[in-house]
């Protein structure tokens, strides 16, 4: 299984970009929403999904916060859909990258 994005059409010279410098993708893909873009290239993406509870047996929401390393090509915003992938370790707590946003409906 091979990971393929649509390639932004801006470039950049940061190393640890998917597309532009020599930073390679594996794992998970996920879609969220940016709701911090206040650090330096890492954006905080919310990820909401259902959980199921056996005991009840009901579904549960949940969420999760994913800081997210946000390569200058791209430059994600708040409030815009984008979709993260895992990549290698980029730092103390952000392991994942994001790969493209997504069109709003």
């Amino acid at each position: 299984m091979s990971l393929t994005f649509k390639k932004p059409k801006k470039t950049c010279t940061d190393r640890n970009c998917p597309f532009h410098g020599d930073l390679p993708v594996r794992g998970r893909v996920l879609e969220g929403v940016v709701v911090s873009a206040k650090m330096d290239k890492t954006v905080i993406v919310k990820r909401e999904y259902l959980y199921y509870v056996p005991k009840f047996m009901r579904y549960e929401r949940r969420q999760s916060r994913i800081p997210s390393h946000n390569p200058p090509c791209i430059n994600a915003k708040e409030g815009e859909r984008v979709r993260i992938a895992e990549c290698r370790p980029i730092s103390k707590t952000v392991s994942f990258v994001v790969v493209e946003k997504l069109e709003e409906k």
